[in-house]
């Protein structure tokens, strides 16, 4: 059974979660919200399982289009989640060493994300934004710079035959003669997850200990999804057991099916959400909470928190750790590099919005317009990252500047350190990390 702080812990996530609106237990993204993954056999704690709390799941929480208020009162009557949250920060505050550190950040994660419902229940205070990005990430809000990303893109783009036009021209007519087929979806993922797959055993499994070596790095399906307002969701489920009672580490990937993407984007999508991006990530932590090397509160990956932070990061640089670099130029084909550059103007993109919706308060369609013209987002991506993601009262406030952070924060963190340093403590090998105290771990 999980002691009281692990309790505290479960119903503090779970909480905030369901006030939310998130449902751990769907195995769809459609369904889930802050907590990313249950895959503890412990039984549910009563922030989840109470009757109330899925009245309050069923109209969306605080950020459905209309709130159920009387739900949501009745749900916290019954739970107190914010004494829970308190709770994690007082015990946190008494432990020693990185466990205090992680479940402190969480708290304060927590804390902010309480806030920001009580404010879109009308209960509270507007929440200032510089408290949001410097929770999360320890520094002030700042707007991204694409210029440098952008001058190799042009450089790039010229040598592919698409240097006589606007580099907003050149992205489309490269990512136009290279679309991924959605009936091909299924057949290119299968191929590109079993090459970084293959490209992992070479550069990232030597460097991470011998007991995660037989664990799936990529037990994943792709399925198409219509009319998803994000690109696409990576579920790890892990609910899945083998005949002798070990795990599967079983995921799924829903892709947004009305998604433009070319092929070498689609190839830095899988090493991503796939290997050695995220699935791997949380396979790894979900083999070390099995083994006990971990809490509890690794089997209850969240978002908006500093974790994320890291594991987007982690995500991120997936190319270029599946590769073995640390640069983008020393990838070995131009397009992948094109890919990649790309992909990362999107992050820069995603903080870009959250930084002009809520710090400089520009309308919706100007932040659009900034997103395709200076960042070369899609249309699609354009409407999306500036619309339901930017103005979200939590996601654009909180989780769209994590992106941004996290890459920039690995990728610093490859060139300081050697790979049989850094990796292991990525990838939790250490203990359970965040974006703030991984850098303590490795400079220790």
């Amino acid at each position: 059974m999980p002691s009281s702080l692990e309790t505290h812990v479960a119903n503090a996530i779970l909480g905030i979660d369901t006030l939310w609106g998130g449902d751990v237990m769907n195995p769809s993204g459609t369904g889930r919200f802050i907590a990313d993954s249950w895959f503890a056999d412990e039984p549910l704690p009563p922030a989840y399982a109470h009757p109330s709390a899925a009245k309050v799941r069923e109209s969306g929480g605080v950020s459905g289009k209309s709130p159920d208020k009387a739900a949501i009162e009745a749900y916290l009557s019954a739970v107190d989640v914010h004494g829970a949250i308190s709770k994690v920060a007082r015990r946190a505050g008494k432990l020693e060493g990185l466990r205090g550190a992680y479940l402190l950040g969480l708290a304060q994660c927590f804390e902010v994300m309480w806030d920001l419902a009580m404010e879109t229940l009308g209960k509270g205070e507007p929440v200032p934004y510089d408290r949001c990005v410097r929770t999360l990430t320890g520094k002030a809000p700042e707007p991204s710079d694409p210029l440098s990303k952008r001058q190799l893109l042009k450089e790039l783009l010229a040598a592919a035959g698409h240097g006589d036009v606007s580099l907003l021209d050149g992205v489309d007519a490269w990512r136009q003669a290279r679309l991924v087929p959605s009936k091909a979806i299924p057949a290119l993922g299968a191929a590109f997850i079993a090459q970084y797959d293959a490209l992992s055993v070479r550069n990232l499994v030597p460097y991470l200990p011998k007991a995660l070596r037989p664990v799936p790095r990529a037990n994943v399906a792709f399925l198409p999804i219509e009319n998803a307002w994000f690109s696409g969701s990576m579920n790890y489920l892990g609910r899945a057991r083998k005949a002798d009672g070990s795990p599967e580490y079983e995921a799924t990937y829903e892709l947004n099916a009305a998604l433009q993407i070319s092929v070498p984007e689609f190839q830095q999508l899988v090493s991503h959400e796939v290997v050695p991006g995220h699935v791997t990530t949380f396979a790894y932590l979900q083999n070390l909470f099995v083994r006990r090397k971990v809490g509890l509160e690794a089997s209850i990956l969240t978002m908006n928190t500093r974790p994320a932070a890291l594991f987007e990061g982690i995500a991120n640089n997936g190319v270029l750790i599946a590769h073995g670099v640390t640069e983008v130029e020393q990838l070995p084909d131009h397009d992948l590099q094109i890919g990649l550059l790309l992909a990362l103007l999107q992050d820069d993109a995603k903080n870009q919005s959250s930084y002009l919706t809520w710090q400089e308060n520009v309308p919706q369609p100007e932040v659009a317009k900034a997103l395709r013209g200076e960042f070369l987002v899609s249309e699609e991506r354009a409407d999306k990252l500036s619309g339901a993601w930017g103005r979200h009262p939590l996601l654009g406030r909180m989780y769209l500047p994590a992106y941004r952070f996290g890459t920039e924060l690995v990728a610093r963190l490859r060139k300081q350190y050697p790979a049989e340093k850094v990796l292991p403590v990525l990838y939790g090998c250490s203990g359970l990390v965040d974006a703030v105290t991984v850098e303590q771990v490795l400079a220790a």
